[in-house]
């Protein structure tokens, strides 16, 4: 089968299934919804001086990314687990003997349309919330801001890739779920929280990759890092490459 017939059938496959339908319009509707929540209900005299000096209008637009990001981790399992809980990888593979195209033309399709979701998510949430924040709203010209706001959506489409790849090591939804929800969630967070383990948590893709979103140095009290915001983002490539290599020497090796 041709690459483009390929790609084709995987757009069919994401269109029509309802689950990564729905999973990608949570994507928009928690984060932009939170995002307006948070700024609407936001109160400046709460800060303390610190916090006021490092006060980040952007992130907190972004801020409720961490709450959508639980759906688009979802989004990147069923992706590829739904083949597989179906039983439709035998036809999958039988229709694309080559399995390389197979995946490739799956991931490509799925992380182009988290892109454009993540994108879109992104961007409503900036200007709604800079809206809401009244005289402490920035415009999307200011310095880094744009940087900000697309790494967001680009932090989504890899966030995606990535869980595609590890759905595609574990070939469960299950286990893949319940893998990925808490080491983005809560180890992540923890291993960062803590002095002794920062240093580890702080190269784990969530912590390095989120650090594209932050615009003001040490924003809401966040720790220093020894790279930057593309440094992180780099940082959550190589993750992610690790994780998509890692599903492709899972399909190559093991029956479907």
């Amino acid at each position: 089968m041709a690459f483009t017939a390929v790609l084709q059938s995987e757009w069919t496959k994401i269109r029509t299934v309802a689950s990564t339908s729905w999973t990608l319009a949570l994507v928009f509707l928690v984060t932009v919804g939170f995002a307006a929540l948070f700024s609407a209900t936001f109160d400046p005299n709460r800060l303390d001086a610190a916090q006021r000096a490092t006060f980040d209008p952007t992130a907190t637009s972004l801020s409720s990314m961490e709450l959508g990001q639980l759906a688009m981790i979802v989004f990147g399992v069923l992706v590829v687990s739904t083949e597989y809980s179906t039983g439709m990888i035998r036809t999958s593979l039988a229709a694309v003997p080559r399995r390389e195209h197979f995946l490739l033309g799956k991931m490509a399709v799925a992380t182009a349309l988290a892109l454009a979701v993540g994108l879109l998510t992104s961007f409503a949430s900036f200007f709604l919330t800079q809206a809401l924040l009244g005289d402490l709203g920035i415009g999307i010209g200011e310095e880094n801001v744009l940087r900000a706001v697309t790494g967001a959506g680009l932090y989504l489409a890899l966030l995606a890739l990535f869980c595609m790849g590890v759905a595609a090591m574990l070939r469960s939804s299950v286990a893949a779920i319940s893998v990925l929800v808490p080491f983005f969630l809560i180890v992540s967070n923890l291993l960062v929280g803590f002095e002794a383990t920062r240093t580890v948590g702080q190269y784990l893709p969530s912590n390095a990759g989120g650090r594209i979103m932050q615009v003001v140095p040490h924003a809401f009290d966040s720790p220093e890092t020894p790279y930057g915001p593309w440094g992180g983002f780099g940082i959550m490539v190589l993750w992610t490459l690790a994780a998509v290599l890692g599903g492709y020497a899972v399909l190559r090796k093991r029956d479907a």
